[in-house]
């Protein structure tokens, strides 16, 4: 009994010792492989790259939704089990070593850029540095608040695509935009993310700089975010050294109410990115302002020229020949405006650097310097320190111009020197996933290398109308089927009235006219319009055979109660008979809400008051994925409307708002009637409506190519960038 009982406790050591080490072995060989998905995964080229995409995603699909798409806290909170089963799917490590692949030939790819200026002096010198408050490159990463950021981000894809040696500046916002929840009255909940860096795909450079801010030294922490081939630099001053005022500067992306706060963060972007420049040691030969938020930073550029030097007027002409400056507010309101003393508090170090007097420093920022009671203003500023300065659509650009007389002291607008580069979008972020094979076996695009004059699109018109068709009904239904979760998550939240889950299967139809409205909630874009003749709507949605269906989604400003009240008018509509079930309102618009809404809606409806809106970018996304457009001639529509590829609402402007509302309604109305209905539900024996599908194919061909990013950041390097 003794030697079996000694057998038995040495078979029972040795499988234990046998399953510690098995345990070790399958943790090392864990561990390889979270090092290489990391490694993947802090790239963002993986956000515009599907079969990267959904391999991150495939390491746990509930978890990653849960994280908002987020790889690194997907690896974080993983399962040792699922972590461990991984380890052993060959299918799996087979498609990571696809990926890396995919991203090493990706960053090995000769670019456009290289390929055209790679051996001209100008371009192997360049080094473009993109200053911007905020970037919306994923919805993982909270760091913008709409179309602004949204830009900023396919700004940076395209230059990694194209090449373009640029870095950008921006803030790792701790708490950034408002996440937006309404309660059962359709009230907007503000509601504030809490970021954990430590869980995000950004990089720690190691480095720290400090910023003067008044009398106060402010030590910001720099981050990398690694997109494609730019490294986006973020500074964050929430460190334990500094004050809490000091530390609360990278807390909220436009923080509301308190101009204080935002002088100072404005300096924290325009000077600090500076200094983080300095600090990494990149010397840029340009610097672009998207937006005057950081149009401290020529101000500060100026004051290192006098202060070693150089003649003021010889540093003025340096600085604004380095110097591009993006406008993108067509009201006036809409650009930063501070009082003197305010902007005096903080800048008042640099007079004796720059040898001037409060008076005149102010009169940088000021359209007109001999008035010493206007305000400064941040674009102004930028204007006058910047030699070549855009607005981002014609119609803008003209606007732009009339706007800013003054400033230059000119006869006329057409003597400002305010031109436009018209908008784009990046189309590999904007098709959905589920449209690439038929891209792959039709349209046969080359993405990697890609050039701005490459049109894979034009081929649309070699396409069987019936595989034109079939896609846009399976992205459609795609869409609806995704909505019905969305909102059931909603309603459930909100411990809403159970009836709504019924009708969301009942009601949200998969093969009915979707007309889609998403976009910032903003005043000007009118987003309840088309509910002003409620009656008359509910007549064009409810005929019998011929459905409608509206989907909205978008935020107001937290401090906009105006453009608030217009979010609950929406969603009261939703809840009312006869709307009830037609029109569905998705809350806390983000990218992802985007990619759906843009990829799976029909229509694209945008009614703004004319010329009010700068460019409208969510416009340009639809066609990707053979949407169509239904708009107010403003911003870029009056450049991508053909007659063919769409529609187009107004043309008449009044003066009276009242005037204007009834007549651009009345627009919507007729042009439901008598054209997009018809159009769509007009079909052949076989079922298939041959004029939707003819109009469907001419958006995409008329319209991809010419607003796309690509085009736009040729653009600024022919125009803006590389000019001596």
């Amino acid at each position: 009994m003794a030697r079996s009982a000694h057998r038995s406790a040495s078979r029972s050591s040795s499988t234990s010792a046998r399953s510690v080490r098995h345990a070790a072995a399958g943790q090392a060989q864990w561990s390889e492989v979270r090092t290489r998905l990391e490694l993947l995964a802090r790239n963002l080229w993986w956000t515009w790259n599907p079969p990267a995409r959904r391999l991150l995603e495939s390491v746990d699909p509930l978890l990653w939704r849960a994280t908002s798409n987020n790889p690194i806290a997907t690896l974080e909170h993983l399962n040792p089990a699922r972590a461990a089963a991984l380890c052993t799917d060959a299918d799996f490590l087979a498609n990571l070593d696809q990926a890396e692949a995919d991203l090493d030939a990706y960053l090995s790819t000769k670019t456009w850029f290289a390929r055209t200026y790679g051996g001209k002096a100008l371009g192997k010198n360049a080094l473009v540095a993109y200053f911007c408050m905020e970037y919306g490159l994923h919805e993982c990463l909270p760091l913008y608040a709409g179309g602004l950021g949204i830009l900023a981000a396919d700004h940076l894809k395209s230059s990694s695509d194209l090449g373009v040696p640029l870095v950008a500046i921006g803030v790792l916002w701790k708490h950034g935009y408002y996440r937006q929840e309404l309660d059962l009255r359709g009230d907007t909940r503000v509601v504030y993310p809490t970021s954990n860096f430590e869980q995000l795909p950004v990089d720690d450079t190691g480095k720290f700089i400090s910023i003067p801010i008044g009398a106060s030294e402010v030590r910001a922490k720099i981050w990398c975010l690694t997109v494609g081939r730019i490294p986006l630099y973020l500074l964050d001053t929430d460190l334990p050294e500094n004050k809490p005022d000091d530390r609360s500067l990278s807390h909220h992306l436009y923080a509301g109410g308190n101009p204080e706060l935002r002088v100072r963060q404005e300096i924290m972007l325009g000077i600090g990115g500076l200094l983080a420049l300095d600090a990494l040691g990149l010397k840029p030969t340009v610097c672009h302002l998207n937006e005057g938020h950081a149009a401290f930073s020529p101000l500060e550029r100026l004051r290192r020229l006098v202060a070693a030097g150089t003649p003021m007027k010889k540093a003025v002409q340096q600085v604004r020949q380095a110097s591009v400056f993006t406008t993108h507010t067509p009201i006036p309101e809409g650009n930063d405006r501070f009082d003197g003393a305010l902007v005096m508090r903080y800048m008042n170090s640099m007079l004796d650097d720059l040898g001037m007097d409060g008076h005149e420093l102010l009169g940088l920022g000021r359209e007109d310097p001999t008035n010493h009671t206007e305000q400064f203003c941040m674009t102004v500023l930028a204007l006058k320190l910047s030699a070549r300065c855009n607005g981002v659509a014609e119609l803008h650009g003209d606007t732009s111009r009339k706007m800013w007389v003054k400033t230059y002291n000119a006869r006329s607008s057409k003597d400002v020197p305010i031109g436009h580069v018209t908008n784009g979008v990046h189309p590999e972020s904007w098709i959905a996933d589920e449209a690439r094979p038929f891209y792959d076996r039709y349209l046969k695009p080359k993405w990697n290398g890609a050039g701005p004059a490459d049109d894979w699109w034009k081929n649309i018109t070699k396409v069987p109308p019936a595989e034109v068709w079939a896609l846009r009904q399976m992205l459609r239904r795609k869409m609806i089927a995704d909505l019905r979760l969305r909102l059931r998550d909603e309603i459930v939240a909100r411990q809403g009235d159970v009836s709504y889950l019924t009708e969301l299967y009942e009601t949200l139809d998969e093969d009915a006219l979707t007309i889609g409205f998403a976009r910032r909630f903003a005043t000007y874009k009118r987003a309840p319009l088309v509910f002003k003749d409620a009656k008359r709507l509910a007549k064009i949605m409810g005929q019998e055979g011929r459905p409608v269906q509206l989907i909205f989604a978008g935020k107001a400003h937290p401090m906009d109660k105006a453009g608030q009240e217009f979010v609950k008018h929406v969603y009261e509509f939703s809840r009312e008979k006869p709307f009830r079930g037609r029109v569905y309102l998705v809350q806390n618009y983000d990218t992802a809400v985007g990619r759906l809404l843009t990829s799976g809606c029909d229509v694209w409806l945008n009614n703004p008051v004319r010329p009010m809106e700068a460019s409208g970018t969510s416009g340009m996304k639809p066609p990707l994925n053979l949407g169509i457009n239904c708009s107010i001639l403003d911003g870029w529509w009056p450049e991508g409307y053909n007659k063919k590829n769409g529609w187009a609402l107004g043309g008449q402007q009044f003066s009276d708002r009242a005037k204007q509302d009834a007549f651009d309604a009345k627009a919507i109305y007729d042009t439901l009637e008598q054209k997009v209905v018809p159009l769509f539900y007009t079909r052949d024996r076989s079922g298939l409506p041959k004029g939707w599908v003819k109009m469907a194919a001419e958006s995409m061909r008329s319209i991809c190519r010419d607003f796309s990013s690509h085009r736009m950041l040729a653009e600024y390097v022919q125009k803006y960038y590389l000019v001596k």
